[in-house]
């Protein structure tokens, strides 16, 4: 009995210790996170005082927000290190969630929710470049895969305490719920501040002044194309979330008590499998491979959820099932891509900057899909569902000349030296275009 424990244990220990010590993090983000979001609804509505239209309408003007901020959250990041901006904003949404109590109306609302989203995507760029920077290049996809799944262990946690706050039904308990949150990110920022330095930190106050020669990411277009098809991609969270429980309720004879099984497999995937589908993914070219699986995953998926108009019973409710278990098989097998991308397709000396550029194509990419997936499928039926399953299948097309083209552009731009040291190597698929070839954006020097 004790030999598959251990072999158990083995399997989902941490790649390292600065692994674990991140996954740790992750962990208690999403703990902090996930309380506040699964108690979210009931807290705008009864403590802040909100319609439902209001708080969906504020949370689309702090989506603008934080899309406007993402791009000199970047540099900010590049110029001052990731890891204290990682931290200040966690300590400044910890000191916001704080303020959500004595939030009532609209006009506060929108204005806590705006500070909070562009807080957050200084976060967001501040992480993304620190676990690019500080974790060794052969074990960055299986580190964040092990962070992924501390991420959805962290947020299963908040979902119940969340849950364990609604049930006691008191406006006492549910003001209590942006302190827990503020808690657990000031613990967070704490923790953050603990963590090595990454490259980025260790410069002067000199050396942070200095502009970085050569164009930054809004002159790179292979990124800017590679980041938008990623988001495009990423529209998979939208048939998860929002398309195949729509279905389920309107279109399909299914129970809609499965709703709550089908995000409990997801939650289990999403703990257990990220390590698993990452094996094997360490350069350009394996996480492309991987782009292919996770969009054959998102076309099965859809052309199994279509078929459950016309099904009954038991067997509905088996396809419904599968076809979410395949569209989390995309999740998975896309984010194990993206960490890769991530790693080998930025500027090193700039992954701030980068980061901001990301968010700000991806959300370009994505932005669009609720309203439009919803209608084809609920309007358009079967044909609606092929045209979403072939949106997922131009993206992953348009992707892989992109993505040669963004690792070109660095070659041409970015000092041998620098792209060595950050890449994992075995790039030996991918074109690789000499520095003397100009790409036509000349030498320009982009500012940090």
């Amino acid at each position: 009995m004790s030999s598959p424990v251990a072999s158990l244990v083995r399997r989902f220990h941490a790649p390292s210790p600065l692994a674990g010590r991140l996954a740790g993090q992750s962990l208690l983000f999403a703990l902090g996170e996930g309380t506040f979001m699964t108690g979210s609804a009931v807290f705008f509505t009864q403590v802040v005082g909100l319609s439902a239209a209001q708080v969906g309408l504020g949370l689309t003007i702090a989506g603008v927000a934080a899309f406007v901020a993402a791009l000199p959250a970047g540099k900010l990041v590049d110029r001052y290190g990731p890891k204290r901006m990682w931290a200040l904003s966690a300590a400044g949404q910890a000191g916001m969630f704080t303020l959500w109590p004595f939030i009532h109306g609209f006009t506060g609302y929108v204005l806590m929710a705006c500070a909070m989203q562009v807080v957050g995507s200084l976060g967001g760029s501040a992480y993304g470049a620190y676990t690019v920077d500080v974790l060794p290049p052969q074990e960055r996809v299986k580190s964040r895969a092990y962070m992924y799944s501390a991420l959805n262990v962290g947020f299963t946690l908040g979902s119940l305490v969340g849950g364990i706050a609604l049930a006691f039904d008191s406006n006492v308990v549910l003001e209590a719920i942006p302190w827990f949150t503020a808690v657990a990110f000031l613990v967070n920022a704490a923790a953050i501040l603990r963590l090595p330095n990454a490259a980025h930190d260790d410069r002067t106050p000199d050396e942070r002044r200095e502009r970085i020669p050569g164009p930054g990411p809004l002159r790179n277009p292979g990124w800017l194309a590679s980041t938008f098809f990623a988001g495009v991609l990423w529209t998979n969270q939208v048939l998860l979330n929002i398309v195949i429980p729509l279905w389920l309720v309107e279109e399909t004879d299914a129970p809609r008590v499965l709703l709550a099984f089908l995000f409990g497999t997801n939650t289990v995937m999403c703990i257990f499998l990220p390590m698993v589908a990452s094996r094997g993914i360490k350069n350009i070219p394996t996480a492309l491979r991987a782009i292919r699986v996770s969009t054959a995953f998102f076309v099965v998926s859809c052309l199994i959820t279509l078929a459950t108009h016309d099904t009954v019973g038991w067997k509905t409710i088996a396809l419904v099932w599968l076809g979410h278990v395949t569209v989390t098989g995309a999740e998975l097998y896309l984010s194990a891509a993206s960490w890769s991308f991530e790693a080998e397709l930025m500027d090193p000396r700039r992954r701030g900057e980068y980061q901001g550029a990301a968010e700000f194509s991806g959300t370009l990419g994505r932005v669009w899909a609720p309203a439009l997936y919803t209608f084809l499928a609920m309007n358009w039926g079967a044909a609606g569902w092929l045209v979403i399953a072939a949106i997922g299948v131009v993206a992953t097309i348009g992707l892989h000349p992109s993505v040669r083209a963004a690792r070109g552009f660095l070659v041409r731009h970015v000092p041998p030296e620098e792209l060595a040291q950050a890449s994992a190597g075995g790039d030996e698929d991918v074109p690789q275009v000499s520095p003397a070839v100009d790409d036509g954006l000349g030498a320009a020097t982009a500012s940090r």
